[in-house]
């Protein structure tokens, strides 16, 4: 993507296992990866595994020249899908490559940028909106009237199996709880949470 990629004569190809992390997300890379050869995935990691894959790239090809370009951090994890070749080319060097270009070419190119970094974000940031939902949804039907007119929830199962029948990774289930405690929206400890304002998890249910 962008350039033909110019390489150190002294850099060498380095290669990853399957299942081997390239980028993570959130990670503003000093350099830029092109992919020689094999297949990348792009997505978002939960613990170990990739939870939810949102794109594929495989090679020749680049992998972060967008935010590389626009000094952005990753939006997405990047996994290798089998064994890979992959070469690591300083930022500084990229950037001077784009340079050579007409400027017409390097306003189209930057805008191309921001296009696929703004939708990779929205993807991403819809991915835990929906575990939100989800979550907010669990809690609402699973709620029962305590006698004085509140609501809570009897947690009797494992947070484990919960975030299974929900078809999340245990780490975002625990996530998203956290999350919505800070916001007032769960209290309580121990399996009993209690719901004090459910018509604000309502709004949060409905995504």
């Amino acid at each position: 993507m962008f350039l033909t990629p110019t390489f150190d004569p002294s850099a060498q190809a380095e290669v990853a296992a399957p299942g081997g992390v390239l980028r993570a997300r959130n990670q503003r890379p000093t350099s830029v990866l092109h992919l020689d050869s094999g297949r990348v995935l792009l997505g978002v990691r939960e613990g170990e595994q990739l939870r939810h894959q949102l794109g594929v790239v495989e090679g020749p090809a680049w992998l972060d020249a967008a935010p590389a370009l626009l000094d952005l951090p990753c939006a997405v994890d990047m996994v290798a899908d089998g064994v890979v070749h992959y070469r690591s080319v300083p930022r500084a060097t990229f950037l001077r490559g784009f340079a050579v270009l007409p400027d017409s070419v390097q306003s189209l190119l930057r805008d191309m940028a921001a296009g696929y970094c703004q939708q990779t974000e929205l993807a991403v940031s819809r991915l835990a909106q929906d575990a939100e939902a989800r979550c907010a949804q669990w809690l609402l039907r699973h709620a029962q009237n305590d006698g004085s007119g509140a609501l809570r929830v009897t947690l009797h199962q494992r947070k484990r199996m919960i975030a299974a029948q929900l078809g999340i990774a245990p780490e975002t289930f625990s996530r998203v709880l956290r999350q919505l405690r800070e916001h007032g929206l769960i209290a309580g400890t121990g399996n009993v949470l209690n719901l004090p304002q459910p018509r604000a998890l309502q709004l949060v249910a409905g995504g």
